[in-house]
Parts: structure tokens; C-alpha cells; sequence
């Protein structure tokens, strides 16, 4: 009896090693570049119309954003002078190309005011600093009282702009963990807003370093939205409006875990994603093609 359990233990030991080996080829398949070390807390990516990658580092940082090149190496730096990053989350850029930068991380629920800054298009800015008009928003159900574990999902990291607006998707950190992400709505401009709660999804129940949501992006066509967490792309489309959660969603399982950060389209097939070093692990920019991804319809 004793041999069958070490046998059995062994094999479920080799099992496991097998299903880990996979899920770290899945994702190391797809990566292309190792990206520079100045940007081992990268939190956001955003392309230029003329397709160079920009990226943003987490709080601490300088208020900066770096272009990198091909091979990952930082080849720009544009400094933001009138802006500061206590905790910068997330990028996105409107229709006309101007970039969005959040500044709206929140992991303790302490902040009651976030703030985003919008700049031009990077490619518009011929020096290596620029000023920013500074959009300001508040959530209505953070009133000064103590928020209840179970309410704990004012953390943000991921957003996106549609049609002259804002749309933030909240990081969850409820206890226990409920796997929802909120949807809220601002504008797109300079003002002071109070975040409308439109909607919200569940990713899971399981864990909240496995599920929460922490960057966001919309294709070209602005008609596919995908968010980013820990092990997974998840994709919307046919959505009614804005109201991201109305239509077909679907999965891209992106193997092994580690600490995805950022996302953005390069163009309708192809989705750039990045990831932080953690203990020597991440730390690189991966390429998901959609029409050669295994895509696993949720709706």
C-alpha cells in the first residue's frame, strides 16, 4: 500500500511538473523582446501613430514615458512637468492619438481623488517634455466612511477611451474574494467627475493574483475590448454601446502566472502584452496573434 501512494504521489509530482513546463512554453512561445531593466515595474504600453511602443512605469518612478525599440531598449524619454506618479496603472489613447496616462492606483482604498493626465500623441511632441491637462474623478460611494472588506474594489489599473470617454475597470480586493471587476464611466477631458457605475464581470472566485483585472485595450476598429489579469486575455465583442459586458466574451489562457501588467493592440490581429520581473521570472513583452490563438467562447 505504502509503494502505491509514493508511486501515486510521483506521478501526480511528475504531472504537475508536465502541466507547469507547458504553461511556461505557452507563454514563452510568445515572447518576442526582453525589455529594458529601467522598466522592471512596467505597468502600461501604448503605440504612436506611427507604431512605436511607449510604455510607463508603476509608482515611484518619475512622471516619464519611455519609447522603446525593437530590441526593448529605451530610445526616448518624454518627462510630464506637470504631473506626478504616485501609483501610474495604465495607457490608452484616444481617436485622435492623444495619450491617456492613470494615475489612479489605489491599492489600500485610501485615495479619494485619482487623477489621469492626457498629452498628445508622443509623436507630436518634439521636445523631451510636455504639459498634461489633468482630468480629476472621485467615486460617489467612497464618502469618507470605512469601506467594509467585502466592498473593497476602488483599486484601479485598467482603462480604456470610447467615444469621449473614460472607462475604468476596477482592481478588485474584496475580502473574501468575489472576482468582480466594476465598470465605471468619466469624461475624457480637464474637469472634476464623479465615476459612474455602469456594470460589472466576473473573471473567478479562485484567487485574486490569478484574476484581477490590471490593464485594458480596445482594437482600432474600437469594436473588441480585451482585459488583462494574471493568466488570461479576456475578449468582448458585440457589446452594445458601452456597455463592454452586453455581448460575446471570450478566453485566451496565457499559461504560466506571472505579474501582466500592461496590454495593448498592435493592430486587429495582434495583441502585445507585458509582464514585470519578479524574482528574475517576467520582465518581457509577448505577441498573441488572434487568428492563431486557441480562443475558448465564456458567452
Amino acid at each position: 500500500m505504502v509503494k502505491i501512494l509514493f508511486a501515486f504521489i510521483g506521478l501526480a509530482a511528475s504531472v504537475a511538473g508536465i502541466i507547469t513546463l507547458t504553461a511556461v512554453h505557452d507563454l514563452y512561445s510568445k515572447k518576442r523582446v526582453n525589455l529594458d531593466p529601467h522598466l522592471r515595474e512596467i505597468s502600461g504600453i501604448e503605440f504612436d501613430k506611427k507604431d512605436r511602443l511607449w510604455a510607463i512605469n508603476d509608482g515611484g518612478d518619475d512622471p516619464v514615458l519611455y519609447q522603446l525599440d525593437d530590441d526593448g531598449s529605451i530610445v526616448r524619454k518624454i518627462h510630464v512637468t506637470n504631473a506626478k506618479n504616485i501609483d501610474w496603472e495604465d495607457m490608452t489613447q484616444d481617436a485622435f492619438g492623444h495619450f491617456f496616462l492613470g494615475d489612479f492606483g489605489n491599492n489600500d482604498q485610501s485615495r479619494k481623488w485619482l487623477t489621469v493626465y492626457k498629452i498628445e500623441n508622443p509623436i507630436d511632441i518634439k521636445t523631451d517634455t510636455t504639459e498634461a491637462e489633468i482630468i480629476k474623478f472621485t467615486y460617489p460611494e467612497m464618502d469618507g466612511s470605512p469601506i467594509p472588506p467585502e466592498h473593497r474594489n476602488f483599486d484601479l489599473e485598467a482603462f480604456v477611451e470610447f467615444d469621449h470617454n473614460l472607462y475604468l475597470f476596477t482592481k478588485n480586493r474584496t475580502i473574501p474574494f468575489d472576482g468582480l471587476t466594476n465598470l465605471y464611466r468619466i469624461g475624457d477631458y480637464a474637469a472634476n467627475f464623479e465615476a459612474e457605475l455602469l456594470g460589472s464581470f466576473q473573471t473567478c472566485t479562485t484567487l485574486e493574483k490569478l484574476c484581477w483585472i490590471t490593464s485594458a485595450a480596445l482594437n482600432p476598429e474600437r469594436d473588441m475590448l480585451v482585459l488583462l489579469d494574471s493568466t488570461s486575455l479576456w475578449l468582448f465583442e458585440n457589446f452594445e454601446g458601452d456597455n463592454f459586458f452586453s455581448g460575446d466574451v471570450s478566453r485566451i489562457d496565457l499559461g504560466i502566472v506571472t505579474q501582466k501588467e500592461a496590454v495593448a493592440f498592435y493592430n486587429s490581429n495582434t495583441i502585445v502584452l507585458t509582464d514585470e520581473e519578479f524574482n528574475g521570472i517576467g520582465g518581457n513583452a509577448y505577441v498573441i496573434k488572434l487568428d492563431e490563438a486557441e480562443i475558448k467562447r465564456i458567452r
